[in-house]
Formats: C-alpha cells, sequence, structure tokens
C-alpha cells in the first residue's frame, strides 16, 4: 500500500516517517561534537557528512510536504478533542525540519564557507554575507527546539501506545 488511507499511513509516509527520523537521530549526534571539540569518535566519523545529511534532509523534507499534501484527505482520522493540537505539533515538527537545514546552508554561506553537500559545490566559497551569518545563527537555538519537539512527539507517541492503547503508532509501523 503506497498511499495513506483512513486506517493507516501507506508506505511512502512511513518511509519518510521513518528514514527521516534515523537521518535526524544521526544529525542529532552533532551535539556531542561539542565534546572536547570533537575529538572523539562521533565527531571524527559522524559529524563530517552533518552538512550533506542536512541537505539531504532538506529536499526529502520538501517532498514529504508535498506528499503529505497529496495524501491530505486519505490521511487517518484524528481524535476531535485533539485534533487542533496536533496539527500544530506537526506544523511546528515540520518548520523545525524546514528552518535547520536552511539556516544551516546559511551559516555556511554567510560566513563565506560556500555549500557543498556529497562533495558537489552548489555555492563557492566568497565573501561573508553578514545578514545571511546572523539568521543562520538560529541554527543551534532551532535545533535545541527541534529536539525538544522530538523528545516531546516521542513521548506522545509512546503514550497513545502504552497508556490510551488507541493504535496510534501502529498506524505509523
Amino acid at each position: 500500500m503506497k498511499g495513506d488511507t483512513q486506517e493507516r499511513y501507506g508506505s511512502i509516509s512511513r518511509f519518510f516517517h521513518w528514514g527521516m527520523g534515523l537521518l535526524i537521530i544521526w544529525q542529532i549526534l552533532k551535539f556531542f561534537d561539542r565534546i572536547n571539540d570533537g575529538e572523539h569518535w562521533v565527531g571524527q566519523t559522524l559529524v563530517p557528512w552533518h552538512i550533506s545529511i542536512g541537505s539531504l534532509l532538506l529536499v526529502l523534507v520538501v517532498l514529504r510536504i508535498i506528499w503529505a499534501a497529496k495524501q491530505k484527505n486519505n490521511r487517518p482520522v484524528q481524535d476531535p478533542a485533539t485534533a487542533l493540537l496536533v496539527k500544530i505539533g506537526h506544523f511546528l515538527l515540520y518548520a523545525g525540519m524546514v528552518l535547520m537545514p536552511v539556516t544551516g546552508i546559511m551559516t555556511m554561506i554567510g560566513n563565506g564557507y560556500g555549500w557543498t553537500p556529497f562533495g558537489i559545490q552548489l555555492v563557492a566559497k566568497g565573501d561573508e554575507i553578514p545578514w545571511m551569518a546572523s539568521i543562520g545563527s538560529l541554527h543551534s537555538p532551532i535545533a535545541w527546539l527541534l529536539l525538544i519537539m522530538i523528545v516531546g512527539h516521542i513521548g506522545i507517541a509512546l503514550l497513545h501506545h502504552f497508556v490510551k492503547k488507541d493504535g496510534v503508532l501502529r498506524r505509523m509501523i
């Protein structure tokens, strides 16, 4: 089943959800780069991929938003009592997933580093662009906010599964 239904999310939605979830976990490992100035296995092995994975996530989140818009009428039905909170929560998660790579790219370009995901130079090194670097400086605070929202998202999914036992988590598995 590729598309979503009223009962569960389809394979494409689940691929986006879990695939992006794994890539976001990889990105969150960047927090470990702050330990000992990145002089450990996480900093030396995973962090060099941070810009490339972030760029990939930007492409995936745009595709995911397009897919979600096309599946809008096929989504599983939400509990009317919490539907607004669910919509707000998902909007904030999507906003964070868009803003993270956008501010990361602005940091790189604004500080004159250029943008080279997966070894492909998309923007050459150049002069610093202060306004872009300034907006890009929001990358770290947004990362912390997104991390908090992700922990909340996971917590709510587990609450639905283990306490409410309402099958919400099963729709995405």
